[in-house]
């Protein structure tokens, strides 16, 4: 038990690092392109992935996660899932393909028709990545996994700025990420020794599983792009480009701090799920307590920062991002208290249960976005998510808790303190942060009123979780972890007294 929890430990710890290091050069990367490309150029690339996506995920049977669930070392396993993924990149691209004209006609872009050939070509380089790196994560092995995902990154980076920079078009996008995926598919053979063989022995044990993981892409695809069909059909490119950024950025904490953290935790719950189900309860726990001390003032704190954020990081081209990008962070919240759910049900080897829930996530998301966005554009769309996810908070939490046997009263007993700190911190910054965004500043006074509410939402944030924490008896818990790892690092720092005194 100690060991796992050790490794989910350092396996959550060298995800988040990866992530943080690739979401900084992605970061770097998105402001880079916001102010040499427009929102239109991000729009049309929306489009053509949205059908890149759709396409992708016909072939989604999520080989990689049932290898972990399993624990399977078989060679035929391996084997036969390099095999399937070969065939469906051919698959995929014939489809991207053939339906390049009738997507076009669709969005009534007709640019798509060729960029969507030029992006099939990818699809058939992801293919052949091998399939030996997903031993990584199987073996716990995350700091290979780390350098793997950063270098991925870095390419991508290195290829698509100066292109963008070069070009001045949403074609330095497309070449960008064709490219970035023709060498990290190399790459994947260069970084683990595994060698694959076309095989189909295993098939029949892969699919057990798969077919859920299936589903559960499906209709995760209905629920991550079915605004990109309906914003672009009813919006068009520019508001759909606005969106898109926008849900980037409020994703930030979910994507770089929170699914990593759910990649590491996954195969430790697998294990557990085996070995010792009250473990995997006190697990989960413990692991939702520390996304939400995480991730709460990330995505508060980006809802509040946001009139200032935009102008300083993305331009004056992106004006209306602003409410969409405040009503999305309050989105991306919600989200982070459901985030845990998923691992929990896959380790259980329950994936019908997080399809059946995305399935009705899906069914009230898309009559909302499409009500929403007819009455009130683009900002509707944003107000269409965030009111699906607050309704799917109840049957979503719901579920996990009474299959682990948690009462209601032990949840929210973990996440209440950053919630209520989180909520007065966003107050106070958006106070803030209004007052100065009314103050016709320039650019670099609008910087320093940036920096200045970021480090205040800090202050307040970390002054009144402690203070809840000690009103409330000092619980073990998140806090006390985050405590025990930060002492030694801050001791090492600071100097003794004695040290200063010699």
């Amino acid at each position: 038990m100690t060991s796992i929890r050790s490794k989910m430990a350092t396996g959550a710890l060298w995800m988040v690092l990866a992530k943080l290091a690739e979401r900084s050069l992605g970061f770097i990367s998105t402001l880079i392109l916001a102010r040499v490309l427009v929102p239109h150029d991000f729009g049309i690339v929306a489009m053509a992935m949205t059908f890149v996506a759709l396409a992708e995920m016909l072939g989604a049977f999520g080989f990689d996660a049932t290898l972990i669930q399993k624990q399977t070392t078989e060679r035929a396993h391996w084997d036969t899932a390099w095999t399937f993924d070969i065939i469906l990149g051919v698959v995929v691209a014939l489809v991207l393909t053939l339906g390049a004209h009738p997507v076009a006609a669709f969005f009534k872009e007709p640019a798509l028709v060729q960029v969507l050939p030029v992006l099939a070509l990818g699809s058939v380089a992801l293919g052949f990545q091998n399939i030996g790196v997903v031993a990584f994560r199987a073996e716990m092995r995350f700091d290979r996994e780390f350098r793997f995902q950063i270098a991925k990154k870095l390419i991508g980076f290195v290829i698509t700025v100066p292109l963008a920079i070069k070009l001045d078009s949403y074609w330095a996008l497309v070449i960008g990420q064709t490219t970035g995926r023709f060498v990290a598919t190399a790459l994947s053979y260069w970084v683990h020794p595994y060698r694959p063989r076309l095989s189909l022995a295993g098939a029949a044990d892969l699919f057990g599983f798969s077919k859920w993981l299936l589903a559960i892409n499906t209709i995760s695809y209905l629920k991550e792009r079915s605004s990109d069909w309906v914003i672009g059909r009813l919006a068009g490119p520019a508001s759909l480009g606005a969106f898109n950024v926008s849900y980037e950025l409020a994703s930030l904490p979910s994507t770089e701090l929170i699914a990593p953290i759910n990649r590491a935790v996954f195969p430790a719950y697998a294990k557990l799920a085996k070995e010792s189900p009250e473990a995997l309860r006190v697990e989960y726990l413990s692991v939702i307590a520390m996304i939400m001390l995480i991730a709460a003032p990330a995505v508060l704190g980006l809802a509040a920062v946001a009139p200032l954020l935009v102008p300083v990081m993305l331009g004056p081209n992106w004006s209306q991002a602003v409410p969409v990008l405040m009503l999305l962070g309050f989105f991306g919240f919600t989200n982070i208290i459901q985030s845990n759910a998923q691992a929990a049900y896959l380790a259980l080897g329950r994936a019908d249960i997080p399809a059946k829930l995305n399935a009705v996530h899906v069914v009230v998301q898309l009559g909302a976005l499409v009500w929403f966005t007819r009455l009130y554009g683009v900002v509707g769309s944003a107000i269409g998510y965030l009111i699906t996810a607050a309704v799917m908070i109840p049957p979503s939490v719901g579920v996990v808790l009474r299959m682990l046997h948690i009462r209601v009263s032990e949840f929210f007993a973990q996440i209440w303190r950053p919630i209520a700190a989180a909520a007065v911190m966003y107050i106070a910054v958006l106070l803030f942060v209004r007052s100065a965004a009314t103050a016709n500043l320039n650019t670099f006074a609008q910087l320093l009123a940036l920096v200045g509410a970021v480090g205040m939402g800090a202050i307040i944030y970390i002054g009144l979780t402690a203070v809840f924490w000690w009103l409330c008896g000092k619980p073990p818990g998140a806090e006390q972890i985050v405590i025990n790892r930060v002492t030694p690092i801050v001791t090492r720092l600071v100097p003794r007294r004695d040290t200063l005194s010699a």
